[in-house]
Protein backbone atom coordinates (compact mmCIF):
# COMPACT_ATOMS: atom_id res chain seq x y z
CA UNK A 1 0.00 0.00 0.00
CA UNK A 2 1.64 3.58 -1.32
CA UNK A 3 1.31 6.67 1.15
CA UNK A 4 -1.78 7.70 -0.37
CA UNK A 5 -3.81 4.66 -0.45
CA UNK A 6 -2.95 4.89 2.97
CA UNK A 7 -3.83 8.34 3.57
CA UNK A 8 -7.01 7.35 1.84
CA UNK A 9 -7.86 4.77 3.64
CA UNK A 10 -6.86 6.79 7.33
CA UNK A 11 -9.56 9.43 5.81
CA UNK A 12 -11.86 6.73 5.52
CA UNK A 13 -11.82 5.39 8.92
CA UNK A 14 -12.40 8.68 10.03
CA UNK A 15 -15.50 9.22 8.58
CA UNK A 16 -16.45 5.77 9.41
CA UNK A 17 -15.86 6.78 12.88
CA UNK A 18 -17.65 10.09 12.71
CA UNK A 19 -20.19 8.07 11.51
CA UNK A 20 -20.39 6.20 14.39
CA UNK A 21 -20.08 8.60 17.08
CA UNK A 22 -23.30 10.34 15.19
CA UNK A 23 -25.39 7.07 15.89
CA UNK A 24 -28.02 7.50 19.13
CA UNK A 25 -27.38 4.24 19.69
CA UNK A 26 -24.67 1.97 21.42
CA UNK A 27 -22.16 0.60 19.80
CA UNK A 28 -19.31 -1.92 21.06
CA UNK A 29 -17.35 -4.42 18.67
CA UNK A 30 -14.89 -7.20 20.62
CA UNK A 31 -12.02 -9.08 18.84
CA UNK A 32 -12.16 -12.68 18.93
CA UNK A 33 -9.72 -12.25 22.44
CA UNK A 34 -12.89 -10.49 23.83
CA UNK A 35 -11.16 -6.73 23.45
CA UNK A 36 -12.69 -3.84 22.56
CA UNK A 37 -12.12 -2.41 19.02
CA UNK A 38 -15.03 -0.51 18.10
CA UNK A 39 -16.61 2.05 20.85
CA UNK A 40 -19.18 4.72 20.00
CA UNK A 41 -19.67 8.19 21.59
CA UNK A 42 -23.15 7.29 22.46
CA UNK A 43 -22.25 3.42 24.14
CA UNK A 44 -19.41 6.02 26.47
CA UNK A 45 -22.69 7.58 27.02
CA UNK A 46 -24.89 4.98 28.02
CA UNK A 47 -22.28 3.46 30.26
CA UNK A 48 -20.73 6.46 31.63
CA UNK A 49 -16.87 5.52 30.63
CA UNK A 50 -14.48 7.10 28.52
CA UNK A 51 -13.31 6.01 25.21
CA UNK A 52 -9.41 5.51 26.20
CA UNK A 53 -10.49 3.24 29.11
CA UNK A 54 -12.39 0.65 27.28
CA UNK A 55 -10.83 0.85 24.06
CA UNK A 56 -7.82 -1.90 23.99
CA UNK A 57 -8.63 -3.46 26.85
CA UNK A 58 -10.67 -6.38 27.28
CA UNK A 59 -14.24 -6.50 28.41
CA UNK A 60 -14.03 -8.61 31.35
CA UNK A 61 -11.57 -5.91 32.51
CA UNK A 62 -13.36 -2.98 32.61
CA UNK A 63 -17.14 -4.27 33.48
CA UNK A 64 -18.62 -6.77 35.81
CA UNK A 65 -21.64 -9.02 34.83
CA UNK A 66 -23.09 -11.17 37.54
CA UNK A 67 -23.28 -15.35 37.94
CA UNK A 68 -26.69 -14.94 37.13
CA UNK A 69 -26.19 -12.89 33.39
CA UNK A 70 -23.07 -13.04 31.44
CA UNK A 71 -22.57 -11.20 29.24
CA UNK A 72 -24.02 -11.01 25.77
CA UNK A 73 -21.48 -9.86 23.85
CA UNK A 74 -19.14 -12.88 25.07
CA UNK A 75 -21.80 -15.21 24.48
CA UNK A 76 -22.27 -13.97 21.15
CA UNK A 77 -18.16 -14.33 20.30
CA UNK A 78 -17.86 -17.89 22.35
CA UNK A 79 -21.55 -19.56 21.67
CA UNK A 80 -22.05 -17.89 18.38
CA UNK A 81 -25.32 -16.95 19.70
CA UNK A 82 -27.16 -14.01 18.21
CA UNK A 83 -29.77 -12.35 20.87
CA UNK A 84 -32.57 -9.80 19.92
CA UNK A 85 -34.14 -7.36 22.74
CA UNK A 86 -32.35 -8.43 25.87
CA UNK A 87 -32.40 -7.13 29.08
CA UNK A 88 -28.80 -6.65 30.55
CA UNK A 89 -27.60 -5.22 33.85
CA UNK A 90 -23.69 -5.10 34.77
CA UNK A 91 -21.67 -2.75 36.19
CA UNK A 92 -19.31 -0.21 34.88
CA UNK A 93 -15.42 0.35 36.16
CA UNK A 94 -16.96 2.71 38.72
CA UNK A 95 -19.22 0.39 39.91
CA UNK A 96 -22.18 2.15 38.44
CA UNK A 97 -24.98 -0.42 37.19
CA UNK A 98 -26.02 -0.04 33.92
CA UNK A 99 -29.29 -1.11 32.60
CA UNK A 100 -29.55 -1.71 28.40
CA UNK A 101 -31.31 -3.82 25.99
CA UNK A 102 -29.24 -5.29 23.41
CA UNK A 103 -28.91 -6.83 20.19
CA UNK A 104 -25.56 -8.86 19.90
CA UNK A 105 -24.43 -9.95 16.82
CA UNK A 106 -21.27 -12.76 16.20
CA UNK A 107 -19.52 -11.78 12.84
CA UNK A 108 -17.51 -14.85 11.12
CA UNK A 109 -15.20 -15.53 8.86
CA UNK A 110 -15.46 -19.14 6.91
CA UNK A 111 -17.12 -20.28 10.54
CA UNK A 112 -15.15 -19.25 13.32
CA UNK A 113 -15.88 -16.16 15.43
CA UNK A 114 -13.62 -13.49 14.60
CA UNK A 115 -15.36 -10.37 16.52
CA UNK A 116 -18.93 -9.66 18.56
CA UNK A 117 -20.73 -6.80 17.92
CA UNK A 118 -23.17 -4.79 20.44
CA UNK A 119 -25.95 -2.68 19.68
CA UNK A 120 -27.54 -0.93 23.11
CA UNK A 121 -30.18 1.34 24.30
CA UNK A 122 -30.21 2.77 27.48
CA UNK A 123 -33.39 1.53 28.91
CA UNK A 124 -33.45 3.17 32.70
CA UNK A 125 -34.00 6.35 30.30
CA UNK A 126 -36.21 4.51 27.89
CA UNK A 127 -38.35 3.34 31.12
CA UNK A 128 -38.40 7.12 32.28
CA UNK A 129 -39.73 8.43 28.66
CA UNK A 130 -42.62 5.48 28.72
CA UNK A 131 -43.68 5.65 31.88
CA UNK A 132 -44.18 9.74 31.09
CA UNK A 133 -46.55 8.81 28.20
CA UNK A 134 -48.03 5.93 29.94
CA UNK A 135 -48.93 7.77 33.20
CA UNK A 136 -49.87 11.11 31.58
CA UNK A 137 -52.96 12.55 32.60
CA UNK A 138 -53.46 9.71 34.97
CA UNK A 139 -56.11 11.03 37.06
CA UNK A 140 -58.94 10.60 34.77
CA UNK A 141 -57.27 7.71 32.69
CA UNK A 142 -59.41 4.97 33.89
CA UNK A 143 -63.31 4.02 32.88
CA UNK A 144 -65.25 0.99 33.27
CA UNK A 145 -63.86 -0.82 30.50
CA UNK A 146 -60.55 -0.18 32.49
CA UNK A 147 -61.44 -2.81 35.31
CA UNK A 148 -60.12 -6.41 33.98
CA UNK A 149 -62.44 -9.41 34.78
CA UNK A 150 -65.10 -11.25 33.43
CA UNK A 151 -65.89 -13.21 37.31
CA UNK A 152 -69.35 -12.37 38.92
CA UNK A 153 -68.16 -10.76 41.81
CA UNK A 154 -66.51 -7.97 39.62
CA UNK A 155 -69.16 -7.57 36.97
CA UNK A 156 -71.99 -6.87 39.59
CA UNK A 157 -70.15 -4.42 41.20
CA UNK A 158 -69.09 -2.60 37.42
CA UNK A 159 -72.53 -2.69 36.97
CA UNK A 160 -73.77 -0.68 40.48
CA UNK A 161 -70.64 1.66 39.43
CA UNK A 162 -72.51 2.57 36.14
CA UNK A 163 -75.53 3.09 37.71
CA UNK A 164 -74.07 5.32 40.42
CA UNK A 165 -72.49 7.13 37.53
CA UNK A 166 -75.83 8.60 36.34
CA UNK A 167 -76.77 10.73 39.16
CA UNK A 168 -74.33 13.18 41.38
CA UNK A 169 -74.61 11.27 44.67
CA UNK A 170 -71.99 10.45 46.87
CA UNK A 171 -69.93 7.41 46.72
CA UNK A 172 -68.69 5.10 49.79
CA UNK A 173 -65.78 2.53 48.04
CA UNK A 174 -65.53 -0.21 50.66
CA UNK A 175 -62.63 -2.46 49.96
CA UNK A 176 -59.06 -3.94 51.04
CA UNK A 177 -55.91 -2.25 50.13
CA UNK A 178 -55.02 -3.43 46.49
CA UNK A 179 -58.37 -4.00 45.04
CA UNK A 180 -58.67 -0.93 43.00
CA UNK A 181 -61.04 1.95 44.85
CA UNK A 182 -59.61 4.76 42.79
CA UNK A 183 -60.07 3.13 39.57
CA UNK A 184 -63.69 2.73 40.34
CA UNK A 185 -63.64 5.88 41.65
CA UNK A 186 -62.38 7.31 38.41
CA UNK A 187 -64.66 5.04 36.20
CA UNK A 188 -67.80 6.46 37.93
CA UNK A 189 -66.46 9.77 37.53
CA UNK A 190 -65.95 9.19 33.60
CA UNK A 191 -68.83 7.62 33.04
CA UNK A 192 -70.96 10.56 34.62
CA UNK A 193 -71.89 13.81 33.15
CA UNK A 194 -69.20 15.31 34.90
CA UNK A 195 -66.50 13.95 33.03
CA UNK A 196 -65.58 17.16 31.42
CA UNK A 197 -65.01 18.61 34.80
CA UNK A 198 -62.14 17.66 37.03
CA UNK A 199 -61.15 14.71 39.03
CA UNK A 200 -59.05 15.29 42.11
CA UNK A 201 -58.03 13.09 44.60
CA UNK A 202 -56.52 13.28 48.37
CA UNK A 203 -55.61 10.97 50.45
CA UNK A 204 -56.48 11.83 53.86
CA UNK A 205 -54.46 9.89 55.79
CA UNK A 206 -51.25 11.04 53.93
CA UNK A 207 -51.36 15.09 56.19
CA UNK A 208 -51.78 16.16 59.48
CA UNK A 209 -55.14 17.50 60.36
CA UNK A 210 -53.98 21.27 60.47
CA UNK A 211 -53.07 20.59 57.15
CA UNK A 212 -55.16 18.75 55.32
CA UNK A 213 -58.69 20.95 56.27
CA UNK A 214 -56.62 23.96 54.85
CA UNK A 215 -55.98 21.87 51.60
CA UNK A 216 -59.86 20.86 51.74
CA UNK A 217 -61.81 24.23 52.28
CA UNK A 218 -58.88 26.71 51.51
CA UNK A 219 -57.07 29.55 53.74
CA UNK A 220 -58.03 33.30 53.37
CA UNK A 221 -54.53 35.39 53.43
CA UNK A 222 -54.26 36.77 57.01
CA UNK A 223 -55.86 33.42 58.53
CA UNK A 224 -52.89 32.34 60.48
CA UNK A 225 -48.59 33.22 60.13
CA UNK A 226 -47.86 32.90 56.80
CA UNK A 227 -51.41 32.21 55.65
CA UNK A 228 -51.93 33.17 52.02
CA UNK A 229 -55.08 33.03 49.62
CA UNK A 230 -55.53 29.98 48.45
CA UNK A 231 -58.70 27.93 47.09
CA UNK A 232 -58.71 24.52 48.59
CA UNK A 233 -59.89 21.06 47.02
CA UNK A 234 -63.53 21.67 46.83
CA UNK A 235 -63.02 24.92 45.10
CA UNK A 236 -60.31 23.39 42.62
CA UNK A 237 -62.73 20.37 41.96
CA UNK A 238 -65.60 22.70 40.80
CA UNK A 239 -68.47 20.82 38.39
CA UNK A 240 -66.41 17.64 38.59
CA UNK A 241 -65.33 14.85 41.15
CA UNK A 242 -63.64 14.85 44.60
CA UNK A 243 -62.48 11.52 46.00
CA UNK A 244 -61.44 11.21 49.69
CA UNK A 245 -59.23 8.41 49.81
CA UNK A 246 -59.02 6.94 53.61
CA UNK A 247 -61.96 9.08 54.96
CA UNK A 248 -61.77 6.84 57.94
CA UNK A 249 -58.10 8.19 58.98
CA UNK A 250 -59.73 12.09 58.98
CA UNK A 251 -60.51 12.96 62.98
CA UNK A 252 -64.10 13.43 63.93
CA UNK A 253 -64.03 17.53 64.00
CA UNK A 254 -62.90 17.77 60.83
CA UNK A 255 -65.56 14.14 59.50
CA UNK A 256 -68.02 17.22 61.02
CA UNK A 257 -67.02 19.72 58.79
CA UNK A 258 -67.18 17.59 56.17
CA UNK A 259 -70.77 16.45 56.88
CA UNK A 260 -71.62 20.19 56.94
CA UNK A 261 -70.27 21.18 53.21
CA UNK A 262 -71.97 17.71 52.42
CA UNK A 263 -74.95 18.77 53.83
CA UNK A 264 -75.30 22.69 52.98
CA UNK A 265 -73.41 22.20 49.94
CA UNK A 266 -71.12 25.36 51.47
CA UNK A 267 -67.86 25.92 52.39
CA UNK A 268 -65.97 28.65 54.60
CA UNK A 269 -62.30 29.04 53.79
CA UNK A 270 -59.97 29.32 56.92
CA UNK A 271 -60.12 33.08 58.46
CA UNK A 272 -62.82 33.48 56.31
CA UNK A 273 -66.20 34.94 57.38
CA UNK A 274 -68.15 34.62 54.53
CA UNK A 275 -69.47 31.09 53.08
CA UNK A 276 -69.47 29.89 49.29
CA UNK A 277 -71.45 27.55 47.63
CA UNK A 278 -69.82 24.54 45.99
CA UNK A 279 -70.80 22.31 43.16
CA UNK A 280 -68.70 19.31 43.68
CA UNK A 281 -69.59 15.23 43.87
CA UNK A 282 -67.74 13.45 46.62
CA UNK A 283 -66.57 10.05 46.68
CA UNK A 284 -65.25 8.38 49.80
CA UNK A 285 -63.04 5.33 50.01
CA UNK A 286 -61.83 3.06 52.64
CA UNK A 287 -60.32 -0.35 53.48
CA UNK A 288 -62.41 -1.54 56.62
CA UNK A 289 -66.24 -2.56 57.06
CA UNK A 290 -67.84 1.04 57.77
CA UNK A 291 -69.93 -0.96 60.56
CA UNK A 292 -66.34 -1.57 62.40
CA UNK A 293 -65.05 1.90 61.56
CA UNK A 294 -68.22 3.40 63.72
CA UNK A 295 -67.97 1.29 66.56
CA UNK A 296 -64.02 2.15 66.51
CA UNK A 297 -64.72 5.72 66.67
CA UNK A 298 -62.90 6.04 63.65
CA UNK A 299 -66.38 7.08 61.24
CA UNK A 300 -69.19 9.45 62.16
CA UNK A 301 -72.32 7.34 61.87
CA UNK A 302 -73.91 10.40 60.37
CA UNK A 303 -71.23 11.38 57.81
CA UNK A 304 -71.36 7.40 56.93
CA UNK A 305 -75.18 7.87 56.33
CA UNK A 306 -74.46 11.04 54.09
CA UNK A 307 -71.72 9.32 52.34
CA UNK A 308 -72.78 5.80 51.74
CA UNK A 309 -75.97 6.86 49.53
CA UNK A 310 -74.26 4.35 47.36
CA UNK A 311 -71.55 2.15 48.82
CA UNK A 312 -69.65 -0.43 46.60
CA UNK A 313 -68.05 -3.33 47.97
CA UNK A 314 -65.03 -4.11 45.82
CA UNK A 315 -64.63 -7.84 46.40
CA UNK A 316 -60.55 -8.94 47.53
CA UNK A 317 -58.75 -10.69 44.72
CA UNK A 318 -59.06 -14.35 46.39
CA UNK A 319 -63.15 -13.89 45.62
CA UNK A 320 -62.64 -13.39 42.33
CA UNK A 321 -59.83 -16.17 41.01
CA UNK A 322 -61.44 -16.51 37.69
CA UNK A 323 -59.94 -13.39 37.15
CA UNK A 324 -55.81 -13.83 37.94
CA UNK A 325 -55.01 -15.64 34.43
CA UNK A 326 -56.73 -12.57 33.00
CA UNK A 327 -54.94 -10.01 35.48
CA UNK A 328 -51.64 -11.60 35.00
CA UNK A 329 -51.27 -11.26 31.49
CA UNK A 330 -52.40 -7.90 31.24
CA UNK A 331 -49.99 -6.99 33.78
CA UNK A 332 -47.14 -8.91 31.22
CA UNK A 333 -47.95 -6.69 27.99
CA UNK A 334 -48.04 -4.09 30.25
CA UNK A 335 -44.36 -4.07 31.35
CA UNK A 336 -43.54 -6.00 27.93
CA UNK A 337 -44.36 -2.26 26.61
CA UNK A 338 -42.45 -0.49 29.48
CA UNK A 339 -39.32 -3.04 29.27
CA UNK A 340 -39.46 -3.74 25.77
CA UNK A 341 -39.77 -7.43 26.24
CA UNK A 342 -41.42 -10.31 24.67
CA UNK A 343 -42.80 -12.26 27.98
CA UNK A 344 -45.64 -14.37 25.88
CA UNK A 345 -46.99 -17.49 28.27
CA UNK A 346 -46.75 -18.68 32.19
CA UNK A 347 -46.12 -21.66 33.45
CA UNK A 348 -49.11 -23.72 34.01
CA UNK A 349 -47.49 -24.91 37.50
CA UNK A 350 -47.02 -20.93 38.00
CA UNK A 351 -50.63 -20.27 37.16
CA UNK A 352 -51.91 -22.83 39.63
CA UNK A 353 -49.97 -21.51 42.38
CA UNK A 354 -51.39 -18.37 41.40
CA UNK A 355 -54.87 -19.12 41.76
CA UNK A 356 -53.97 -21.16 45.29
CA UNK A 357 -52.46 -18.36 46.88
CA UNK A 358 -54.56 -15.92 49.16
CA UNK A 359 -52.81 -12.61 48.04
CA UNK A 360 -53.72 -10.61 50.86
CA UNK A 361 -52.11 -7.08 48.47
CA UNK A 362 -54.96 -8.55 46.08
CA UNK A 363 -54.54 -6.76 42.83
CA UNK A 364 -52.02 -4.39 43.56
CA UNK A 365 -49.94 -7.34 45.01
CA UNK A 366 -50.31 -9.32 41.80
CA UNK A 367 -49.13 -6.59 39.55
CA UNK A 368 -45.90 -5.74 42.06
CA UNK A 369 -44.98 -9.69 41.60
CA UNK A 370 -45.48 -9.63 37.83
CA UNK A 371 -42.71 -6.62 37.28
CA UNK A 372 -40.44 -7.94 39.98
CA UNK A 373 -40.68 -11.18 37.85
CA UNK A 374 -40.34 -9.12 34.66
CA UNK A 375 -37.40 -8.28 36.19
CA UNK A 376 -35.37 -11.65 36.70
CA UNK A 377 -35.86 -12.76 32.75
CA UNK A 378 -33.51 -12.22 30.51
CA UNK A 379 -34.27 -13.28 26.89
CA UNK A 380 -36.86 -16.44 27.95
CA UNK A 381 -40.77 -15.53 27.10
CA UNK A 382 -42.09 -17.70 29.53
CA UNK A 383 -42.32 -16.68 33.08
CA UNK A 384 -41.40 -20.10 35.57
CA UNK A 385 -41.33 -20.18 39.26
CA UNK A 386 -37.67 -19.80 38.86
CA UNK A 387 -38.16 -16.15 37.15
CA UNK A 388 -40.67 -15.06 40.83
CA UNK A 389 -39.19 -12.89 43.32
CA UNK A 390 -38.22 -14.45 45.83
CA UNK A 391 -39.94 -13.23 48.60
CA UNK A 392 -43.33 -14.29 46.08
CA UNK A 393 -42.04 -17.83 45.56
CA UNK A 394 -41.59 -18.89 49.04
CA UNK A 395 -44.81 -17.59 49.47
CA UNK A 396 -46.54 -19.60 46.75
CA UNK A 397 -44.25 -22.67 47.49
CA UNK A 398 -45.01 -22.83 51.26
CA UNK A 399 -47.52 -21.09 52.31
CA UNK A 400 -50.47 -21.08 49.82
CA UNK A 401 -51.85 -24.05 51.39
CA UNK A 402 -52.38 -22.45 54.61
CA UNK A 403 -53.36 -19.33 52.48
CA UNK A 404 -56.26 -21.04 51.08
CA UNK A 405 -57.47 -23.01 54.23
CA UNK A 406 -57.92 -19.12 56.04
CA UNK A 407 -60.23 -17.93 53.32
CA UNK A 408 -63.55 -18.78 54.23
CA UNK A 409 -65.23 -21.22 51.95
CA UNK A 410 -69.24 -20.00 51.35
CA UNK A 411 -71.02 -23.27 51.25
CA UNK A 412 -75.00 -22.39 51.40
CA UNK A 413 -76.11 -26.39 52.47
CA UNK A 414 -77.88 -26.07 55.78
CA UNK A 415 -75.86 -26.60 58.78
CA UNK A 416 -75.49 -30.08 60.50
CA UNK A 417 -77.78 -30.23 63.87
CA UNK A 418 -74.45 -29.96 65.86
CA UNK A 419 -73.04 -27.12 64.31
CA UNK A 420 -76.32 -25.44 64.89
CA UNK A 421 -76.44 -26.00 68.24
CA UNK A 422 -73.14 -24.32 68.67
CA UNK A 423 -74.22 -21.67 66.44
CA UNK A 424 -76.78 -20.82 69.19
CA UNK A 425 -74.54 -21.62 72.10
CA UNK A 426 -74.66 -18.24 74.29
CA UNK A 427 -71.78 -19.00 76.30
CA UNK A 428 -69.18 -18.31 73.31
CA UNK A 429 -67.00 -20.84 75.44
CA UNK A 430 -64.72 -21.47 72.39
CA UNK A 431 -64.31 -17.71 71.36
CA UNK A 432 -61.53 -15.71 72.72
CA UNK A 433 -61.99 -13.48 76.19
CA UNK A 434 -61.30 -10.06 73.80
CA UNK A 435 -64.37 -7.55 73.12
CA UNK A 436 -63.82 -7.92 69.59
CA UNK A 437 -63.79 -11.78 69.28
CA UNK A 438 -66.44 -11.69 71.35
CA UNK A 439 -68.42 -8.83 69.17
CA UNK A 440 -67.52 -10.55 65.70
CA UNK A 441 -69.14 -14.30 67.49
CA UNK A 442 -72.57 -12.72 68.68
CA UNK A 443 -72.72 -11.03 65.04
CA UNK A 444 -71.92 -13.92 62.94
CA UNK A 445 -74.66 -15.73 65.54
CA UNK A 446 -76.92 -13.57 64.87
CA UNK A 447 -76.82 -12.84 61.57
CA UNK A 448 -77.07 -16.86 60.80
CA UNK A 449 -80.46 -16.60 62.94
CA UNK A 450 -81.84 -13.82 60.77
CA UNK A 451 -81.11 -15.31 57.29
CA UNK A 452 -82.45 -18.63 58.69
CA UNK A 453 -85.59 -16.44 59.42
CA UNK A 454 -86.12 -14.78 56.10
CA UNK A 455 -85.43 -18.39 54.63
CA UNK A 456 -82.09 -17.43 52.94
CA UNK A 457 -83.42 -14.22 51.64
CA UNK A 458 -80.60 -11.93 51.57
CA UNK A 459 -82.64 -9.15 50.23
CA UNK A 460 -85.10 -9.54 53.38
CA UNK A 461 -82.55 -10.44 55.80
CA UNK A 462 -80.79 -7.16 55.05
CA UNK A 463 -83.80 -5.17 55.43
CA UNK A 464 -84.43 -6.62 59.08
CA UNK A 465 -80.80 -5.66 60.04
CA UNK A 466 -81.05 -2.30 58.51
CA UNK A 467 -78.20 -2.35 56.50
CA UNK A 468 -77.68 -2.91 52.77
CA UNK A 469 -78.35 -6.01 50.23
CA UNK A 470 -74.08 -5.83 49.91
CA UNK A 471 -73.14 -4.73 53.13
CA UNK A 472 -74.79 -8.38 54.70
CA UNK A 473 -72.97 -9.97 51.61
CA UNK A 474 -70.06 -8.69 53.04
CA UNK A 475 -70.68 -9.69 56.09
CA UNK A 476 -71.26 -13.02 55.28
CA UNK A 477 -67.98 -13.62 53.23
CA UNK A 478 -65.94 -12.01 56.26
CA UNK A 479 -67.95 -14.71 58.14
CA UNK A 480 -67.77 -17.88 55.88
CA UNK A 481 -71.42 -17.90 55.39
CA UNK A 482 -73.42 -19.30 52.52
CA UNK A 483 -75.70 -17.31 50.52
CA UNK A 484 -78.33 -18.13 47.74
CA UNK A 485 -78.83 -15.08 44.86
CA UNK A 486 -82.38 -13.57 45.49
CA UNK A 487 -84.71 -14.36 42.98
Amino acid sequence: MNLAEKEKMERKLQIYEYILDQINEGIHVIDENGVSIIYNEKMSEIEAMKKETVLGKNLLDVFTFTEEQESTLLRALHQGEMTKNVKQTYFNAKGKQITTINNTFPIQEQGQAIAALELANDITRMEHMLRENFLKDKDTRYVFESIIGESAAIREVIEMGRRAARTSSSVLIVGETGTGKELFAQSIHNDSSRSSGPFISQNCAALPEHLIEGLLFGTKRGAFTGAIERPGLFEQARGGTLLLDEINSMSPPLQAKLLRALQEKKIRRIGDTKDMEIDVRIIATMNEDPIDAIAGDRLRKDLYYRLGVVTLFIPPLRERKPDIERLAFHFIQKYNRLFDMNVESIDPDVLDSFREYGWPGNVRELEHAIEGTMNFIADETEIGMQHLPHHIRRKLLHLSKVEAEDIPVCDASPLPVEAKAKETDTSFDHVPHDLKSRMAAFEKKYIRQVIEKNNNNVSRAARELGISRQSLQYRMRKYGMGFTLDS
